[in-house]
């Protein structure tokens, strides 16, 4: 089943063309853009998807684990990531504060990462056991984006001015041809981009490691022990989980397992 919106910029003439698609058995739904400029004359242009999230004191936002950098707007300020150690939209993190959860962020803040050559970001609450993941590939969708109006006063008056009965929440954002804001990408005259994004639930994963539109994976090491949890989008009859390390294929609880370092 697919929906489709369509609409072309009064100023500058470009056309854009969105799908919004679900499949029979599939448990994500499928985004595809496609963006026409129509005019003899170069265009600008700029697409973040920007899906609201519950959010409460058990969620964190799941960046990929080859992030230790974050920006705002513009690349203003920056951050280490998760844990911040300075100010950060002038506030004092200097403690070492986990910034990627929600309840330790007492102001209105946003960040984008740095850069990842990993497909996911998304956000995960450890009291629902649930969450939200958006899939894309890094190369024409490098923008991963948290907004939080903030766990204080300030924020929580703006969450029940926006929302009604729903509580906090925060946008997470999704970038493409651009990983921050408000930079913008081009199109050449008559020039067409054609781009798919993905969104997906997940649950029981916790802090997920990597994922594709088929599945959402975490793995923890801990005590020479490894713990691997996977969350399939579709129903895989004969699926094995394999494990290996430099080469050897190890066993983990009858499943095959593979150990990448």
């Amino acid at each position: 089943m697919t929906l489709l919106v369509g609409d072309v910029d009064q100023m500058y003439g470009t056309k854009v063309l969105t799908s919004f698609t679900l499949y029979p058995g599939k448990a994500y739904i499928e985004i595809r853009g496609q963006l026409y400029n129509r005019t003899p004359l170069p265009q600008t242009f700029l697409w973040w998807a920007n899906p609201a999230v519950s959010v409460n004191e058990y969620t964190q936002s799941i960046f990929p684990p080859d992030v230790h950098t974050v920006y705002d707007h513009g690349k203003r300020a920056v951050s280490r990531f998760p844990i911040a150690k300075g100010e950060y939209y002038k506030h004092d993190y200097s403690e070492g504060v986990d910034i990627s959860r929600y309840k330790n962020i007492p102001v209105p803040t946003s960040y984008m990462a740095e850069t990842s050559k990993y497909d996911f970001v998304g956000g995960y609450d450890y009291k629902k056991e649930a969450g939200l993941l958006h899939v894309a590939d890094h190369h024409f969708s490098p923008g991963k984006k948290q907004w939080t109006w903030g766990c204080g006063e300030f924020g929580k008056a703006w969450d029940r001015n926006l929302t009604d009965e729903d509580g906090p929440y925060i946008e997470l954002m999704t970038g493409v041809y651009t990983e921050n804001q408000p930079d913008f990408s081009w199109l050449k005259p008559f020039e067409e981009k054609v781009f798919t994004q993905y969104f997906m639930p997940y649950k029981k994963v916790g802090a997920v490691k990597n994922a594709s539109i088929h599945a959402a994976l975490n793995l923890e090491l801990t005590c020479q022990k490894a713990k691997i949890v996977v969350y399939a989008t579709e129903e895989y009859a004969d699926a094995e989980i394999v494990m290996e390390q430099n080469g050897t294929v190890l066993l983990l609880s009858g499943l095959h397992c593979v150990w990448r370092w």
